[in-house]
């Protein structure tokens, strides 16, 4: 059974609540999960009015390579791990498991991802094998929804894991992508009574 390992994990409330986590899985356990995202994956290309990216649920993921990372068990640990880290008043529910690839050229414009209570809570890990700084598709944290309200900058460094918690002033972005492809798998939760 693999589990995340989140016990590097540093919590900030800065501009929102928020930890980030590095090697929270194998490089090799990443290194299986990458090459069925890029291989094997049918990925359906989303267009919205802040953000275009590629798309794919997880939620019931069986391939070799990205299944250990939908297994109940694993998803349990990151709802663990979240609840732990992140303000919490309830236990927390999976809402779903999803994957994102942006490519050359794609951007995630500020936004704040909050629709209420269906989704409070959300953890992403990523899977970028050989990412550099000039590959763009930096995570970007903002105290409010201005470009130069910008308050942390997050390398999407590879096996390292985000979280935070969902609400209006979770102002985030992510720079575009400038070469090769920004993979991550998205654990979204939600917040019961």
């Amino acid at each position: 059974m693999i589990l995340p390992d989140l016990a590097q994990a540093e919590s900030s409330t800065t501009p929102f609540p928020h930890f980030i986590s590095p090697d929270v899985i194998s490089s090799d356990v990443a290194g299986a999960a990458l090459r069925w995202l890029r291989d094997d994956a049918q990925w359906e290309l989303r267009v919205e009015d802040f953000y275009e990216q590629h798309e794919l649920d997880l939620t019931f993921a069986t391939g070799d390579g990205i299944a250990a990372l939908a297994a109940p068990e694993f998803v349990a640990a990151i709802r663990d791990a979240a609840a732990a880290l992140l303000p919490t008043e309830g236990e927390l529910e999976l809402v779903g498991v999803t994957a994102h690839r942006l490519t050359a050229g794609q951007t995630i414009r500020i936004h704040n991802d909050h629709i209420g209570k269906d989704e409070t809570h959300r953890v992403l890990i990523q899977l970028n094998e050989g990412w550099k700084p000039e590959n763009g598709g930096f995570l970007m944290l903002f105290s409010d929804d201005r470009p130069e309200a910008v308050a942390e900058v997050v390398a999407p460094a590879p096996a390292s894991a985000f979280g935070f918690r969902i609400s209006a002033t979770s102002h985030h972005a992510v720079s575009t992508v400038r070469g090769g492809e920004r993979f991550t798998v998205v654990y979204t939760f939600r917040q019961t009574a």
